[in-house]
């Protein structure tokens, strides 16, 4: 009988390690990821430096949480980069119109743009999803080559410039010691954690991730959730494109390219699943942490910008098998 007890224990021990190690492994690689940066890159760990972690990753989180949602629902979006630049180019040309406007002029023409902009383009990728059935890769790249089209269409190839002061408010002033795009993170990715663990929308959306079938058996409207899960991300993709505008001073049609890849590899990588109804911001959190961290160590130890793209595709492919992992 004590035997039987003694291996039933460790058994229960063995198991609740590997669920541990499963549902945590990304935390323990950001802790020893930033330990060794700390201890082996120089001037990593100044607080200039982490400051500029934060501010490196600000727009990379806007985009990511919009994708959050997405992969969530156990879809993809693409375009999000397109839209992010489309966004920006129509909210300096919008303020270029106003040589005077001072910063709430310059905050509400950023708001419109990101909603107005973000929110046609993620309608439209929406109906294509939820109404016409096209498979998200494909409605998504489609929007991903309009929205950059119009982008230099708008702007007749050439980027937007000479916009009043007040425009840079969001994108390089701060409040206090604290820079307005960190303060702009961190309500966006508080707000979606509230909404995904908090309402009765973010169970939704986790449900239908899971199973959309058995979503829709339930009484859940799929279509409407995969409606405002694209909405949702658009109108974040352009957020994070006109703070991109407001940082830079200008808008560029060619601007946040290959952003997408970026968004996906930091909700992958922090352990969302990629098939959908698993994970959640804290793991985009983490995901964007790590991201960041290599790439601001990396730039410290001077290795170019090539073998940083490089590290971005192995990051997600191994994203990827640690979520086939899981699955076992």
């Amino acid at each position: 009988m004590s035997q039987s007890l003694s291996n039933t224990k460790e058994n229960v021990t063995a198991s609740g390690l590997r669920k541990f190690a499963k549902e945590y492994t990304m935390l323990l690689f950001v802790i020893v990821l930033v330990i060794a940066c700390m201890l082996f890159v120089d001037r990593f760990a100044t607080p200039g430096n982490l400051m500029n972690v934060l501010i490196q990753i600000a727009i990379n989180a806007l985009i990511a949480t919009g994708m959050t949602f997405v992969i969530l629902s156990d879809g993809i979006d693409l375009s999000v980069g397109s839209v992010a630049a489309l966004a920006g180019v129509v909210a300096t040309a919008t303020i270029k119109m106003f040589p005077d406007a001072g910063r709430g002029l310059s905050v509400l023409v950023i708001l419109l743009a990101a909603i107005v902009v973000g929110g046609i383009c993620g309608s439209i990728n929406a109906f294509s999803v939820a109404k016409l059935n096209v498979p998200p890769f494909i409605a998504t790249l489609a929007m991903m080559n309009i929205a950059r089209g119009l982008a230099f269409v708008y702007t007749d190839s050439k980027p937007v410039f000479d916009l009043p002061d007040s425009y840079g408010w969001v994108g390089l002033r701060s409040i206090g010691s604290i820079p307005v795009t960190v303060i702009v993170m961190i309500i966006v990715l508080a707000a979606a954690y509230i909404i995904l663990s908090r309402t009765c929308f973010g169970r939704y959306i986790y449900a239908v991730g899971s199973n959309a079938e058995v979503a829709k058996l339930s009484g859940i409207n799929v279509k409407k959730i995969k409606y405002l899960v694209y909405i949702i991300c658009g109108i974040l993709a352009a957020l994070g494109g006109v703070v991109l505008s407001s940082k830079l001073q200008s808008g560029q049609p060619n601007a946040a390219q290959s952003y997408e890849l970026n968004a996906i590899a930091a909700v992958a990588m922090g352990g969302t699943s990629m098939s959908g109804g698993r994970g959640g911001i804290i793991q985009t959190i983490f995901g964007l942490v790590a991201i960041g961290v290599i790439n601001n160590a990396l730039s410290l130890l001077g290795v170019s910008s090539y073998w940083q793209t490089i590290t971005l595709g192995v990051i997600i492919l191994i994203a990827v098998v640690i979520d086939q992992f899981k699955k076992d």
